[in-house]
């Protein structure tokens, strides 16, 4: 039953029964026969069918609830029993908004400083998909904006206050300023990151708030593009101070406070919101609790 729910969970996520099919590792007619199986088990259509996948039905919505409910705690159970007879070990996949790669580590660092047999894979993502992947098992945890859109049922452990200022160039218009106001950035030319993201719709948000709308001239998902354009001279940014700093610029870069509004948002660790955690989402909470105490915001 474990199996099919898993793959059950896969077909949802994917839409698509080859995609699903690859991704659990078995062929196209061994899913469709688990699903069919399963809808047999618990007596209705879970699968809305045609030539190809059509979407779930309200019965399938139902028990895809169920399914992540169920393969979470069997998960968190087998990893508890591994961790109970040999320790802290596994793999952990942590899902982070451009902004909070530079934070990240902050954590693993220690975190396999003690427990040397744990290892880790980090993406970058939008907030939605952190929160998506999250729901859909592709993640353990994520790091996202905690104050500015709908989270959903999710554990959360703040970790740090983003602080937004102006990326410049030390010979660029403003630079010589101490601070420079939402309003006043929008005649420079601006690189910024991509609608889709968080980071961006907070940026929106405040130039709204002080009359402007950003015109960015370029665009970007990647903040290392960002930077790599702000070291030309030609280009300008808006970026959290802690970011800016992780990247070490040079002495012809300036990060200006900006004002009218002094914005911030809290940025934090995400995890299902589940009792008990698996012990390695458990221990990796904890130590964003012990960075957020030495953070202090």
């Amino acid at each position: 039953m474990i199996d099919k729910l898993e793959f059950f969970i896969a077909l949802a996520r994917e839409r698509h029964f080859g995609r699903a099919a690859e991704e659990c590792g078995i062929s196209q007619p061994t899913l469709s026969a688990a699903i069919r199986q399963l809808e047999d088990q618990l007596g209705v259509v879970l699968v809305q069918r045609g030539s190809r996948f059509q979407g779930l039905t309200p019965e399938g919505q139902r028990v895809l609830e169920w399914a992540r409910r169920i393969v979470g705690d069997t998960r968190t159970m087998r990893e508890e029993m591994r961790a109970a007879r040999h320790g802290l070990a596994g793999h952990v996949r942590i899902a982070a908004i451009p902004t909070a790669l530079a934070i990240v580590p902050r954590i693993t660092e220690p975190f396999q400083v003690k427990h040397p047999d744990v290892t880790f894979s980090v993406i970058s993502r939008t907030s939605l998909q952190v929160l998506s992947q999250l729901e859909n098992f592709e993640v353990d945890v994520g790091i996202t904006y905690l104050d500015n859109e709908p989270l959903g049922r999710v554990s959360m452990v703040p970790l740090y206050a983003e602080r937004y200022h102006l990326i410049t160039a030390s010979d660029s218009p403003l630079a010589d300023r101490e601070t420079v106001t939402w309003r006043e950035v929008a005649d420079l030319r601006l690189c910024l990151l991509t609608a889709d993201m968080q980071n961006r719709r907070i940026i929106n948000q405040h130039m709204a708030e002080a009359g402007v709308v950003p015109k960015p001239t370029l665009e970007s998902n990647s903040m290392i593009v960002l930077f790599s354009h702000i070291r030309t001279g030609r280009w300008a940014s808006i970026m959290p101070k802690n970011v800016a700093e992780s990247f070490g610029f040079s002495a012809g870069i300036r990060m200006i406070p900006l004002v009218e509004p002094e914005a911030e948002h809290v940025v934090g660790l995400v995890a299902q919101h589940r009792e008990p955690f698996t012990p390695l989402v458990s221990a990796l909470l904890h130590e964003g609790r012990r960075l957020a105490e030495v953070e202090a915001f």
